[in-house]
Parts: C-alpha cells; structure tokens; sequence
C-alpha cells in the first residue's frame, strides 16, 4: 500500500484541482477540457491515474491528511445539480434574467397573485419558504436590500420623485406587501406555541426580513390605496378584472385584520368578523380565477442560491388552485371555530372542545392549532380571562367536589393557623401548584399532530401517577381537617366474591380526581393507537382486551366517586334546617350529569372493545387473520413494547404477559360462544350510543362543539353497525360448516381497512366476506 501510495502522490498532486465535468469513467480518456483563462494549463492525467490505481489491493483506501470531511462533502456536491447550488447549465447565468420592471398586463398580475396564493398555502401546510413564497422575483426585489421604510418596499429601488408608479405596478406591490406581513405574524405566532418543525411547520425565513419593521397600518393604507387606484382605472380595464384584483386586495387586508384582533382574546363574535369575510370573498377569488394569465418566468429556483440556507436547491412546490382552494376554505372555517373556544362555560367542555376540534379529517392547520394554543396558554390567562385555579376549581367540582368546603374561597381569607379553613386552604394550594402543569398539558398535548398527541400522553401518565401519589398524601391530611367519617363501600372484587357490607373506605377525592384522569389518558393512548395504525392485525384483539380493560377500571373508579357524591350530598340534606339553594343544587346536578355521562361512555368502550376483542380472536382462530413470520421477535417482546408506557404505573396494575394471552385468545371459551358474546355486546353499544347521541348540549358538556361530537358519535354508531354485520358474517359461515360436517372449514376473505378509511379511527371494524371450502 505504501508503494501505491508513493505513486498515485505525483498524480494526485497533478489530478488536485482539475475539475471532473467531463469526466466519463466508460471511456479510455477524457474529454477535451473547454478551459478558457490562459493562466491555467490543463494536463491528461488520466492514463497516470489508471496505472497508479491499478496496483492497488481490492478495498485499500487513499487519503490526503490535509482532506478534511467537509471538503470530501463539498467535493461530493460539486456539480452535482440536486447538490450544488452554484452548478449552472451549458449557456445558463448565475442570475435570474426576469425583468420587474417590465410593464404587466392585469391579468398577469392576476396571475401572479394566484400563484402566490397557491405557494402561500403550500408554506402553511409546512414546506419551506426557499420552496415556495420566496421563490418569486417581485418579493425578493422588494425584500433585497432589506427595505428600512415603506417606500423602501418596491420592485424598483431609487425610483425618482415624482415619477408616477405604473398602476399594475402598484397593485402586485400592495399585495405582496398584505402577504409578507401576513407571513411574519404567522410565523411569529407559531415560533412562540409548540409545534415541531421537522413534522409541522418551518418557521426559518433565510435572513429575509418579512417587513417586520414595517407597521401594518402603513401596509393597510397602501392596500386601500391600490383598491382606490383600480376604481380609478374605470374603462381601462373590464369590470370583471377590476373586481377580481380587488377581492384580491380585500382578502389581504381581512387576513391583517383577523391577526390583529386575534390578539385581544375577547368577544368570539366581533373577532369572527375578518374570518367571515374571507370566506365570503373566496368564493369569487375561485370563480375569477380563470382570468389570470400565467406567468412561470416570474418564480424561479436561482433566488436559493442568494438565501441564507445550508440545504441544496430544491423545486418549487407546485399545489394547483383546487388544492388551494380547499385548504384556504378549510383554513377560514377552521378559524371560525376556533373562536368559539373562548366562550367559555366549564371545564369539561372546553377539554371537549380542544379534543374535537383537533381531531377533525383533516386535522386544522399549524397556524390555528397555534392560535388554539395561544388562546388557551398566553401568559398563563386561560382565555384571556380566566385563572388556572378557577378552571382547575371548576373541574374538581364537576368531577369530584360538588359543594365541597375544599373549594370554597373563604378559605383564603382565613388566617388563623389552628383554623381547618387555613389549613384546607393551605393544602389545596399546594395541591393545585403540583396539579396545574399536568391538568394543562392535557389540552396542550391535544394542540399537535397526531402522532405528537399519543407521544406526549405516553410521558404524561407517569406524570398523572406522580400527581396522584402526591394527592393521596394531602387527602390525608385534609380528612383530618374535615372530620370525615369513613363510609362502608362495596368494591367490585368484593361483589364477585361474595362478600356482605363492604369495607370502610375514604372519598379520597384529590387523588381520585387525578387517577381518572390517569385512565382516560391510558385510554386515549391506546384508542390513538388504532387510529395510527400502530398495530397490526393480529394484535387488535389482544389491545382491544386492554382497552376494554382500561375502560372497566374508569367505570369502577367512576362508580366510587359517584357513592360518595351522592353520600355527600345526602349528608348535607339530611341537616336540620339545611336545605340546597339553587345554586348548589345545580353543581351537584351538574357533577351527576358528568358522572353518568362518563359511566355511558365507559361503558360503551369497553362492550364495544370486547366485541371487537371476541371478533378478532375468532378470525384468528378461523386463519383469516395470520401473523407475518417475525424470526427475531416473539410474542412476549411485542407485548413488552407495546406496553412500555404502562409498565411504570402502579395502579392500575399491568397485565402480565401470561395473563394478556389467556384474555385475548380466550382458548377455554368456544367459538361459537366468543361470537355469542360478541353479538350482545354490539346491542348493548347501540343502545348506549343511541343514548348518547339524544344528549343535550349540556348534558353531554359540548358547548360549541355539540354538533362535532354527536357527529362522532353517530360515526362511532355506524362502527357498531358494520361490526354488527361482521359478526353476523362470521356467525353464518361458522353455523353452515357446522351443519354440513366436520370436513368442512371455513373460508373467510377479511379485509382491513385504513383507519381514515373508517366510520370512526378508534374502531378497526373488519370487512369480512365468506366463503366455503369442503
């Protein structure tokens, strides 16, 4: 090798610097090389190179010390067009060669304002601005130098005194402006809520300014003084032309409008205003837009090359105007909506609102799930108006304390320290100090893609078990405070055992407030589980046995809190000359309707879940449903995976594997029981789902968002039906192969749909179809 090496220097020092271009391994020497400075004289190493190489071993590597791993990197990308920015065609220049000051016709710029809304759109749905808006030669002339002033803000720079602006001219440079600062609040807006920008959004603007500098008020005046100069146009243009440049114009000065009344987080009726009027003006941007001329010389890919970017040079996304035209309708409504969250009534409504408004297909945009978060979490003001403690007050009341001293504000005021009112009050703190951070994240958690969501649960139940070891320890201490007596409850074990009177037992409420939240996280992790197709088919029947699981343990807890509840409150009426005013038998009234409204939904999963369990284990049995050959994986390991983020929470105990096989293949239960089971279980469903849907506003806690959630309801419905039908399938084919023999089998053609592919995402419901073989 060091022979070798001795050789090939000489000829790597002459080969140093030579440029590969014309290259071509497959010929015997190269290509003339078209050098044109004659200060460089070219020599055809080629011959040298071979022969030096050839008397090396198979694998032997040469390199120079000097080679750092940058420039190997950079050599690499040398001409390479997918790699090299500066890499040019035969007869192509450095710089783009578009005029901007060449005169435009209206229906260019019409056309010019299409396309920029198309790449708008495309920023919004997370490609870059390189890819996109920056793309344009009009805004990098108006953005390069960085423009200081408004006057600043123009295609063409030093424009004498005077000099009247063509009025095209000035039409596409008030749009642009309109957009541009649009594009900054945007930006700001989301680089200061959680997103994630290798998955959302990016918020890098390659050192362009995005006239931040520049107050929207000056913008908004040059918008209006664009609209006052196509008015003033009259006959130069056709009437059709003139309205579509000013809907043009108008929506860029609703879209400022709506960010700067975003901001004030008050009166969803007058912030809603701008977001209508968009979406009034889009439809006609939709029908006018035929009369735009295209003009693809005015985008270019060449402007990367001036941008502050480390990333090689990428294509301009291309969205078409249909696709833009959904996604901007989609954005107004979304943006609607999204108000309607700071009308606020309770607590469980506006977690019920976060989670249907973000669960919606499509899910809504970065910007609005942004705008959600800073609705929601701005400077710690939960709607501009409201403290955590108040939320979190208002939600241990619906959930577990109606009418309880704990939550009375008195409390504070007390400031004797052998008073149980300081204490209570004391302890209470503490527990909402150490309680607030989880109880938000919840809704924050809710604000991101979907798979973010699952994510970030899976860490926040350690967190909730955390949470409520800390609430047991203060519901000890608070019992002594309250002279609380224990009351003899009957827990479900005991029911199964036979066992008479129960058990002394605590209302324990902090910590039964944060353990019910604990499992319905569990059960929101699994149920997003199905809903990103994160298990495969022969697994379904083992996570809807847990999922079923989960939900039987949030029923059970739900019940004990319910005895206690009423206990309570029975207690309180029993006192002589006590009776509820109004007011507090509406909380209590309102704390029940949570409470059966939680027991229903409880319910329904788990009966629906076994159905499904039952379902998936008979087609396994039948070998319609086959596990894939994993030769470096077993059962066991899987089952370890999958409930990784459950293994460190103590109660509700994990499942051993053992434990999990025996419940999800049910080996001692035959086949036409399992499908027997499962056929009541989907009457069961209906009707809870059916009492569901004929809930109230109210009664279901879905203010502004009721018709979303009897929406999903009535899908969840469908998903009964379709399973109820599946099971009947299976049923048929079972019950025929049994009458004609046992040398008969049963065929079953099962298909799988994709969740979005669903009546509902949580319900993996089979398509099955039968078939017989003797």
């Amino acid at each position: 090798m060091a022979m070798a090496q001795d050789e090939l220097s000489p000829v790597l020092q002459e080969f140093d610097g030579l440029s590969l271009g014309n290259y071509n391994p497959y010929r015997d020497e190269m290509a003339p090389l078209m050098i044109s400075s004659e200060g460089i004289v070219a020599t055809d190493i080629t011959k040298k190179f071979f022969a030096a190489a050839a008397t090396l071993e198979p694998g032997t590597l040469i390199k120079d010390g000097y080679f750092t791993l940058f420039e190997s990197v950079g050599a690499l990308e040398i001409m390479d067009p997918k790699m090299d920015s500066g890499c040019l065609a035969p007869g192509e220049s450095l710089d783009e060669d578009y005029d901007v000051t060449r005169p435009l016709l209206p229906s260019e710029v019409l056309g010019i304002i299409d396309q920029l809304l198309c790449l708008e759109m495309a920023w919004h749905l997370g490609y870059p601005l390189s890819q996109t808006i920056l793309t344009n030669v009009y805004i990098e002339a108006m953005l390069m130098p960085c423009p200081t002033t408004i006057q600043d803000a123009d295609f063409i720079r030093d424009r004498p005194e005077g000099t009247p602006r063509d009025p095209m001219f000035a039409v596409l440079r008030a749009y642009c402006l309109g957009l541009l600062k649009t594009c900054w609040y945007v930006n700001e807006r989301i680089k200061f809520e959680h997103y994630y920008e290798e998955e959302d959004f990016v918020t890098n603007t390659y050192h362009r300014s995005l006239l931040d500098n520049i107050d929207r008020n000056e913008i908004r005046d040059e918008i209006m003084e664009a609209r006052k100069t196509i008015h003033n146009l009259g006959h130069r243009i056709s009437e059709d032309m003139a309205q579509a440049l000013g809907f043009r114009l108008e929506l860029r000065t609703a879209f400022l409008r709506a960010i700067e009344l975003s901001e004030l987080r008050s009166n969803p009726e007058s912030l809603s205003l701008p977001w209508s009027q968009m979406k009034a003006i889009w439809e006609p941007i939709n029908k006018s837009r035929h009369l735009g001329t295209p003009v693809p010389e005015a985008f270019s890919t060449k402007i990367q090359r001036r941008l502050a970017s480390t990333m090689p040079p990428r294509p301009i996304v291309q969205l078409s105007f249909e696709e833009t035209y959904g996604h901007f309708k989609r954005l107004f409504n979304d943006g609607i909506d999204v108000l309607k969250v700071l009308d606020y009534t309770d607590s469980q409504s506006l977690l019920n609102f976060v989670q249907t408004f973000q669960a919606q297909k499509p899910q809504p945009l970065v910007y609005i799930r942004a705008l959600l978060q800073f609705f929601l979490f701005k400077d710690m003001i939960i709607l501009g108006h409201l403290s955590i403690r108040h939320v979190m007050d208002d939600d241990l009341s619906i959930v577990v304390l109606p009418l309880s001293k704990l939550l009375d504000p008195n409390n504070d005021r007390c400031e004797v320290p052998h008073d149980a009112r300081f204490a209570m009050s004391h302890q209470m703190e503490l527990f909402r100090q150490r309680a607030a951070q989880s109880y938000l994240d919840i809704s924050r958690a809710f604000c991101q893609n979907r798979c973010r969501v699952r994510r970030t649960l899976c860490h926040s139940i350690q967190d909730w078990e955390t949470v409520q070891m800390d609430a047991e320890e203060i519901d000890q201490l608070l019992q002594i405070q309250l002279d609380e007596k224990p009351m003899m409850y009957q827990t479900s074990l005991s029911v199964e055992s036979g066992a008479a009177g129960g058990e002394p037992a605590y209302s324990l409420p902090l910590s039964s407030w944060a353990y019910l939240y604990k499992l319905r996280l569990m059960e929101w992790i699994v149920q997003l589980g199905f809903e990103l197709d994160t298990y495969a088919p022969d697994e379904l029947a083992g996570m809807y046995w847990y999922l079923s699981y989960l939900a039987k343990m949030r029923a059970s807890h739900v019940e004990r809190i319910q005895k206690f509840t009423v206990a309570r409150v029975n207690e309180i009426r029993l006192t002589p000359h006590t009776a509820l005013p109004d007011e507090m038998e509406a909380k209590y009234q309102r704390s029940m309707s949570y409470l059966r409204l939680t027991l229903l939904d409880a319910a329904v999963t788990w009966e629906m879940a076994d159905a499904l369990s039952c379902l998936y284990t008979v087609l396994g049995r039948l070998g319609a449903i086959v596990a894939p050959p994993r030769p470096y994986s077993s059962d066991a390991l899987r089952y370890d995976i999958r409930m990784k983020p459950f293994a460190p929470i103590g109660l509700p105990e994990l499942p051993s594997y053992d434990v999990f096989e025996h419940a999800s293949t049910q080996a001692e239960t035959s086949t036409a029981n399992l499908l027997e089971f499962a056929s009541r279980a989907v009457g069961v469903v209906k009707k809870g789902y059916e009492a569901l849907s004929k809930l109230s506003e109210k009664e279901a806690f879905t203010a502004n968002c009721h018709s979303r959630w009897v929406a999903g309801t009535k899908n969840c419905f469908k998903s009964v039906i379709a399973t109820s039908i599946a099971i009947s399938t299976v049923k048929t084919a079972v019950d025929k192969a049994t009458i004609r023999g046992r040398d008969v089998s049963v065929a079953l053609k099962v298909d799988i749909p994709r969740p979005d592919k669903l009546y509902h995402e949580w319900w993996i419901v089979p398509k099955v179809t039968e078939m017989l073989t003797s």
